[in-house]
């Protein structure tokens, strides 16, 4: 025998596969690797540059309100492919693996919790499901959400992450524009803060309805946020875009939004401004929770 083979590393035979949980991320940003405790540690902003990465929904449950707090009320209701749509692939070819993706049934996670104590209703958006986008689904639970919150007394707080209104459901998608827009006037009309939290990316018909009607629009850094996209404003007025474009700091400036903070003061800042607004209006919303599953 060769002594070449005979010195040669022999791997083990073996059928088994070890599923060992990733240990390090890269930052899109700066391309920099991070060891996932200090990600999770930094609430999913990069320790380096600060850029914020997107997060599921609930893992911005798991961010957003206090440990344990949450309890879902959405889930119960189903897209449903009323228009018999097909593009490359069925609408429910495309439904399922979304919902085997996410574990949700559509773009979105609602429920009832506690922000630093504050009780609230939150509805999260889910940008990991066929991108957020926006159909029936999604506009009912919202307006659910906006009118349970007003029956129990509570804020509201909406995350918003979205590509826009969701093509296959075509103008069933664009009604839930005004649906949601009209039942956020039961907050309204009981003196109840509605703050929304614009995250990357927040685009289209999201934009253009209940995103952005709320009584306080918080951004996130970097966010990318608006209507039509920057490379289809720019082919259409034929004119270059300002640098920094429909960014969220852009927006700050141009009295669109009105603060952009950091995910990881997030929190405290949301507190205050429901401590001030449950204040003015003599709002003292009691802990009433309805649903029963708990989203850790």
């Amino acid at each position: 025998m060769a002594l070449d083979k005979f010195f040669r590393r022999r791997r083990p035979q073996t059928t088994e596969t070890t599923d060992l949980p990733e240990l390090w991320s890269k930052c899109p940003s700066c391309k920099e690797n991070i060891y996932n405790k200090d990600l999770e540690q930094e609430r999913y902003v990069c320790p380096k540059c600060s850029f914020h990465h997107r997060l599921g929904a609930a893992r911005r449950i798991e961010v957003l309100l206090d440990e344990g707090s949450f309890v879902r009320r959405s889930g119960d209701i189903h897209p449903v492919d009323v228009l018999n749509f097909v593009d490359t692939e069925t609408y429910p070819e495309r439904l399922l693996r979304a919902q085997r993706k996410t574990g949700q049934p559509d773009a979105i996670l609602t429920g009832t919790g506690r922000l630093l104590d504050i009780p609230v209703m939150a509805a999260v958006m889910d940008f990991e499901f066929s991108g957020g986008s926006m159909g029936s689904v999604v506009g009912e639970e919202i307006s659910r959400a906006a009118e349970a919150a007003a029956e129990l007394g509570l804020p509201l707080l909406l995350v918003a992450a979205s590509g826009g209104a969701r093509m296959q459901e075509s103008a069933l998608s664009l009604m839930q524009m005004a649906k949601t827009t009209v039942a956020l006037e039961a907050l309204s009309a009981r003196g109840l803060p509605y703050i929304s939290i614009l995250t990357d990316p927040t685009t289209g018909g999201v934009t253009a309805s209940f995103a952005t009607i709320a009584d306080v629009i918080v951004a996130e850094p970097g966010a990318l946020i608006g209507f039509a996209g920057p490379r289809v404003i720019q082919q259409t007025i034929r004119q270059n875009l300002p640098e920094g474009f429909q960014r969220a700091e852009f927006l700050l400036e141009h009295g669109m939004v009105d603060m952009v903070t950091d995910r990881r003061e997030q929190r405290a800042v949301l507190h205050s401004l429901l401590s001030v607004l449950l204040r003015q209006a003599g709002t003292q919303p009691a802990v009433q929770a309805a649903g029963s599953e708990v989203v850790r």
